[in-house]
């Protein structure tokens, strides 16, 4: 039989039902960086999913960077975590955590002790991040903080980091595995692109001293819970969060090449403009990207993002140019995301006021096409 978007397939160490999952999508309702009962709910609604990928969540205080996302440091949070990994079990789903250090993109209101958020060199993102307004107690997006260069006495620390990170998930939190990001302007992507980072010691110049820290993190987390248990996200070309590369396809080919050997899940990649264009000014040639990691020996699964239609993604699952395809907004607005494919159903349209902070509403009130 031709294999197909509803093909079951195995990733790693799961078996997934059918080739769609679920991107990870920021949803700021997690107060004091504790997952919650809704959450759970909102989780389990999304079941159906090949692959959930969890929200972006935080390795440490210091990774924290927008008000009311959750971490993955605390006896609360994992207590958190494993109601939203039995939601996902119990309704047939597979889940994975998203780990995350946001490095420059964040605010001293959020940064423990209100000190400068770290970045491997000392420049400002011309970006934003959500806040808490301390006055009226609502949500806004404010500009990011100016940070400071991490000495390299430190990045042993947050290697560590995100390998307890890891273990947490797996041994503490029910998941079946970890994503690491390393995409979208965040840390480690900070690392590897040349618009962030201006450092002249052994983790910046060269493209192999540029992507030192992503593969030291990723080694580190396969060596804690088996590269069987974890994938990672890269965005060559997006612009998200005031990234950029001067000649982003020999370094994300080498990154590739590096994590080939590794054994891990998937490789789940954005093409073009994180949520966004799928095409920018800056060319890229994504099937190389794919060829140099299977040249190199990586066996895992291929993952596509970024404004797939249902149409879209069956043509790359059927050609073979992705094992996965993951939907983001989509999923927000349509809990049964899988049936609705199926049955080319019309998908529910999104309400984008909502997408950030607040309740249930916007959040749990998406009618299935049952209910509708």
């Amino acid at each position: 039989m031709p294999t197909t978007l509803f093909s079951s397939t195995h990733v790693g160490d799961m078996s997934l039902a059918n080739r769609i999952v679920m991107a990870p999508i920021t949803r700021n309702r997690a107060p004091g960086a504790v997952p919650t009962e809704m959450m759970a709910q909102y989780y389990g609604q999304r079941a159906s999913a090949g692959l959930l990928i969890t929200e972006a969540t935080a390795i440490s205080p210091q990774g924290q960077g927008y008000a009311d996302v959750p971490g993955l440091y605390s006896t609360e949070q994992l207590d958190g975590w494993k109601k939203v990994t039995s939601a996902i079990h119990d309704g047939g789903g597979k889940v994975v955590v998203q780990l995350w250090h946001v490095g420059r993109i964040s605010h001293t209101t959020l940064q423990p002790g209100n000190q400068a958020p770290v970045a491997p060199s000392a420049i400002a993102a011309q970006s934003k991040t959500f806040i808490i307004d301390a006055a009226t107690g609502q949500g806004r997006f404010v500009p990011t903080s100016t940070p400071r260069a991490l000495d390299v006495s430190e990045l042993p620390g947050i290697v560590h980091d995100y390998q307890s990170a890891a273990r947490n998930a797996v041994g503490g939190a029910g998941f079946d595995g970890v994503e690491i990001h390393a995409a979208n302007g965040y840390l480690l992507e900070q690392f590897l692109k040349t618009g962030a980072n201006q450092r002249e010691d052994d983790y910046g110049g060269s493209i192999k001293n540029r992507a030192r820290l992503l593969l030291e993190v990723t080694r580190a987390i396969v060596e804690a819970i088996g590269g069987s248990k974890v994938g990672i996200r890269l965005s060559p070309v997006t612009p998200a969060n005031d990234i950029s590369d001067a000649d982003p396809q020999p370094l994300f080919e080498y990154v590739v090449q590096q994590l080939a050997p590794l054994g891990l899940a998937y490789i789940h990649v954005v093409e073009g403009a994180t949520g966004g264009p799928r095409e920018v000014s800056q060319a890229f040639d994504y099937a190389a990207l794919k060829a140099a990691y299977r040249n190199a020996g990586g066996k895992g699964a291929w993952m596509l993002n970024n404004g797939y239609t249902g149409e879209m993604a069956q043509e790359a699952v059927r050609t073979g140019q992705a094992d996965l395809v993951a939907f983001g907004k989509p999923f927000i607005s349509n809990p049964d995301l899988v049936e609705r494919l199926r049955q080319n159903a019309p998908l529910n349209p999104w309400d984008s006021s909502k997408f950030y902070g607040g309740g249930a509403e916007g959040y749990l009130d998406y009618p299935t096409l049952a209910k509708a």
